[in-house]
């Protein structure tokens, strides 16, 4: 009895020994079996799918066979492995094994989406907007609903955001890109703002922001940054008006067409810095670090004045006589290829072009006039203070 016994047992060992080198090899070679792709595709994760629902559904699909050992792989070898949520590259010759190192490594398919200095929201908006891959919440709000959207309330979105290439998974939603650009500008703000020259007519790091946003839209040659910088802080320091076309634009909203008129300097709009002293209540577009250090940096000098000579540079002048015979030479007879604020940014396809803005008014009924940018007031008018736009908060709730 028990060498019978002896022998069932020996003989259950040996069939369970078969059995798990069967299963072994079984695993190994579904593990090993090619995907059924035939060119390259896109394996979609959808937010909160396990390992098991993937495996018959990718079953179902035809681009794998027996799930079911995929599944007891899983569970005995793979279990709590994270399976994040997005895209993988599935190409011709790819094995389970390769997906399964894929999904160890989160080795998802990354998007990218450029925002560009000199932006406005309204560009920004556009931009992600259009963007297929990126989860839509924000669509059909108000600028003031997104901004409650991303926990920012009351705060004005013009510039507070940071122009950089923002890397995503499908999925992301444009909520959560704009969080990280938020975040990002507070971010670079506070660093460049702790290292700021002394002495700065800045009360805080908005009004600071307010300024880069200025010399962004102005410069046209990166190097002069610190100077129009420097041109803009002494105006505000002698209390003249800045005078800069970039705000008559803004100031114009959508009805800007490309020129601007001797009628539209004069329209006192709440940014217009024709028809008032001191900082527009808020920035007028998205501005890069160096726009910020230059504004918190601008370079030492006596200029009050500068021109441009249309090729993206400008003649900087100290008076008014220096700066008149520049704006004689320059502009008065402008070059066909004359440009005076900074050239096309490459971007991606989907984004918008941003229109065109020139510094310059366009007077063709007095061609032999200089432009009040280009002959600012030889007297300097008393500070005023900052009206608010009607659209956005008074400029001591910015912040």
């Amino acid at each position: 009895m028990r060498r019978k016994f002896l022998l069932l047992l020996e003989m259950g060992l040996i069939l369970a020994g078969l059995a798990l080198g069967w299963s072994a090899w079984k695993i190994n070679s579904v593990l090993e079996q090619p995907l059924h792709v035939t060119q390259e595709r896109l394996l979609d994760v959808p937010n909160g799918t396990n390992p098991n629902r993937m495996f018959y559904s990718m079953e179902r699909e035809g681009l794998l066979d027996d799930a079911v050992w995929l599944r007891l792989y899983w569970r005995f070898n793979m279990a709590g492995t994270p399976l994040k949520t997005g895209e993988y590259r599935l190409t011709p010759g790819m094995t389970v094994e390769d997906l399964f190192d894929a999904w160890r490594r989160a080795d998802v398919v990354q998007y990218n989406l450029t925002l560009v200095e000199g932006w406005t929201f309204r560009q920004v908006r556009s931009a992600i907007a259009k963007h297929e891959k990126l989860k839509h919440t924000l669509d059909g709000l108000s600028d003031a609903e997104v901004m409650d959207q991303l926990g920012h309330t009351g705060v004005f979105p013009e510039g507070r955001f940071f122009p950089d290439t923002y890397r995503f998974v499908r999925g992301m939603s444009d909520a959560e890109l704009l969080q990280q650009a938020y975040m990002r500008l507070d971010d670079v703000l506070a660093k460049e703002w702790a290292e700021r020259t002394t002495d700065l007519p800045y009360r805080d790091p908005y009004q600071a922001l307010i300024m880069a946003s200025l010399v962004e839209k102005e410069t046209g040659i990166p190097q002069e940054r610190g100077q129009i910088a420097g041109v803009f802080v002494r105006r505000l320091r002698l209390g003249m008006m800045l005078q800069t076309d970039p705000t008559v634009i803004y100031g114009m909203g959508e009805r800007y067409n490309g020129r601007i008129t001797r009628a539209d300097l004069r329209e006192p709009t709440p940014y217009n810095t024709y028809t008032m002293t001191g900082l527009p209540p808020t920035p007028i577009a998205m501005v890069g670090r160096e726009a910020i250090h230059a504004a918190l940096n601008p370079s030492d000098g006596t200029s009050l004045y500068f021109v441009a000579r249309g090729d993206g540079s400008h003649v900087f002048s100290d008076d008014l006589d220096d700066h008149n015979s520049a704006v004689r030479e320059f502009q008065l007879k402008r070059r066909a290829d004359y440009r005076s604020s900074p050239g096309p940014q490459t971007a991606p396809e989907t984004l918008p072009e941003a229109q065109p803005e020139p510094d310059e008014p366009d007077e063709p009924d007095e061609p032999d006039e200089p432009s009040p940018q280009e002959s600012a007031p030889a007297s300097e008018p008393e500070p005023a203070s900052e009206p608010a736009p009607a659209d956005a908060p008074a400029p001591d709730e910015q912040h």
